[in-house]
């Protein structure tokens, strides 16, 4: 049975692997905005001028193979946390909080989650950020103009969410 399992775990991720490649391709239409909506009082439409009128954050962002030995590289953006704090989220009580996620969606449908607690209550939250320049320059067009990247993460690929156009915020009910 042991032998077999080898060859289907291939056959898997074989299936799986269509969906993360789609992501690495650029959509033909490329969003110029990024909303901020779902459970929050204040609904946020920003495009890259409007972020770029915010404090920035700074870190030093990990490449996502980092096995090659290639730089790290200076991005600049705006932590997912103060954006979120600028929208004001809706709760209920304070317990509400504890069971609310924030979703990032890319044009092309890929998705990323993140706990309230993840981005409020830990290092982590320090470096969730909306990037709009990587290195002095705008984000590339395989990239951009708007994305998100947690630096913080041992492998930042899968949550760097590239053509970032929405963050939803939602309450997971009983």
């Amino acid at each position: 049975m042991y032998q077999y399992l080898s060859p289907m775990l291939l056959a898997l991720g074989l299936l799986v692997q269509p969906g993360v490649w789609a992501h690495s391709q650029v959509p033909s239409q490329l969003s110029q905005t990024l909303t901020v909506g779902g459970s929050v009082a204040n609904r946020l439409v920003l495009d890259v001028a409007a972020l770029m009128k915010r404090e920035p954050s700074q870190v030093l962002a990990v490449p996502q193979n980092n096995k090659d030995g290639s730089p790290a590289s200076m991005v600049r953006g705006i932590r997912l946390r103060d954006l979120l704090e600028e929208a004001k989220l809706i709760t209920q009580d304070h317990h509400t909080l504890k069971k609310t996620v924030v979703i990032a969606r890319a044009v092309d449908g890929y998705k990323v989650v993140f706990s309230w607690s993840e981005l409020f209550n830990s290092l982590a939250g320090e470096s969730v950020l909306v990037l709009y320049e990587r290195d002095g320059n705008p984000l590339a067009k395989e990239e951009g103009p708007i994305a998100l990247i947690s630096a913080k993460d041992l492998q930042t690929g899968p949550r760097h969410v590239r053509w970032l156009k929405e963050i939803e915020v939602r309450q997971v009910v009983d």
